[in-house]
């Protein structure tokens, strides 16, 4: 379950610490705490709220990775759409995460983050400091990106279909889909 709040404090009395949500929808929160059970223990996770990228964005990402690719294919470059969007991943930023893995489990590791999607990518980083692991850093595909990580996507692919001469929205079309990414 998930409550969106915008603003929360804490408090202290005789029973505890308590941290307090303002809510925007009272009813979910009202409905979980009556139905919680007692002596159970229950975890929260709090974060910022990202609104996520809108089909819009990535259905022109992809119009636009397969002109790029086209236009290099031309050029005698033979690339796939799915090869550009993979070189873009590990530009992208704030998309990644790094983790030792036991040597002997790295290609099932490798296998499993890469089962995924086309852009979940594992890249080797060398030995860990942990003996007999190995550093992993595992990107993230733009399925799970929020509307700023897809953002740095579109403007990646934009610049480099303009500089094929591959015509893209104009800023201010650019700009009306970027604002819609959160609607």
């Amino acid at each position: 379950m998930q409550v969106k709040f915008d603003l929360a404090k804490w408090l202290q009395d005789t029973e505890g610490t308590w941290l307090c949500l303002r809510v925007k929808i009272p009813q979910i929160a009202i409905q979980f705490v009556q139905s919680m059970k007692k002596d159970k223990l229950y975890i929260a996770e709090l974060k910022e709220h990202r609104e996520k990228r809108s089909n819009d964005s990535n259905a022109y990402f992809w119009e636009l990775a397969g002109k790029l690719a086209a236009a290099l294919t031309q050029s005698k470059t033979i690339v796939s759409p799915e090869d550009i969007y993979r070189s873009y991943i590990p530009r992208i930023g704030d998309n990644s995460q790094t983790v030792p893995i036991r040597n002997d489990a790295k290609e099932q590791w490798f296998k499993a983050w890469q089962s995924h999607g086309k852009g979940w990518i594992c890249e080797d980083l060398g030995s860990s400091k942990l003996d007999g692991y190995t550093n992993i850093i595992c990107y993230y595909g733009s399925s799970v990106y929020d509307t700023a990580q897809m953002s740095r996507l579109i403007n990646l692919v934009v610049q480099d279909c303009q500089d094929q001469g591959i015509e893209t929205k104009t800023p201010e079309e650019l700009a009306r889909l970027e604002s819609e990414w959160g609607a």
